[in-house]
């Protein structure tokens, strides 16, 4: 009989252990369902707050500037959790679709139009940063800063960048060219710069409102990637880009280089 109740008293205490367990990793899904939440409530809030009070504060007045200087660090903020730059992201678009095996399917946005980059003419001066190390868990960013002049080609349906900087104290010429296909209402970015003198592969896709999406399939030492590049020009002068590397078809992605264009006068 004592044999019999020990494996007894064994049982319950495993079937104890295995409930413990189980009710523990129901509560941390549920802190992170919670903490998921309030992040994207964070972000909505501070979104909507910096944009209205951005859009109603006086130009004029001696107050304004340094609110909407505040205010405009509180925005990008907000906007920033949603890319979590360096780490890998998950991100949909409506306007491309992925396959499994890394085919692009892209169309048009509803807004899409060849004045879509019109808020670039002119000459910018750039806030750069961009990952040491890609696809490689780095967190470690490299800040510097460039210049920019572009101007429209080809009676507007066109225009080109050129982008001038210095790294490694080596200077560093690109030229990116931006071609808008009237019949399929997509836009195509080509990249080329003095390191390397090759075009890379077109960045396709359009805008949706203020958010620009652009899609391509590349290499990145030896493997296939897709490139995503993300154009926010919600303040026209000082829109974001950024980039993002995916190495599994879509499924995450690494947001690798990011810069904020301030316009010369």
């Amino acid at each position: 009989m004592s044999l019999v109740t020990g494996l007894i008293q064994v049982q319950l205490k495993s079937v104890n252990t295995k409930r413990k367990l189980q009710t523990s990793y129901k509560y941390m899904i549920f802190l992170y369902r919670i903490s998921t939440v309030l992040t994207l409530v964070w972000i909505a809030v501070a979104y909507f707050f910096s944009f209205l009070l951005l859009n109603h504060l006086p130009m004029t007045t001696s107050t304004s500037v340094p609110v909407r200087s505040l205010l405009l660090v509180v925005l990008n903020f907000a906007l920033s959790g949603s890319h979590v730059f360096g780490q890998p992201t998950s991100w949909t678009d409506k306007n491309v679709k992925i396959s499994t095996t890394g085919e692009l399917t892209i169309k048009p946005s509803q807004t899409s139009s060849a004045h879509d980059f019109d808020f670039l003419e002119g000459k910018w001066k750039l806030d750069d940063k961009k990952l040491k190390s890609r696809l490689s868990n780095s967190t470690e960013w490299i800040k510097f800063e460039s210049t920019v002049e572009m101007r429209k080609l080809l009676n507007g349906i066109g225009n080109m960048d050129i982008y001038k900087t210095t790294l490694d104290g080596k200077p560093l010429e690109g030229v990116a060219l931006r071609l808008f296909n009237p019949e399929t209402r997509l836009w195509s970015i080509y990249w080329a710069d003095s390191n390397r003198g090759v075009m890379d592969p077109p960045m396709v896709g359009s805008f949706e409102g203020d958010i620009g999406m652009f899609y391509c399939k590349d290499v990145f030492k030896g493997k296939p990637i897709i490139v995503m590049f993300h154009w926010d020009k919600t303040d026209k002068n000082n829109p974001v880009w950024s980039q993002a590397f995916s190495p599994d078809n879509g499924v995450s992605w690494e947001w690798n280089a990011t810069n904020t264009s301030h316009r010369v006068k």
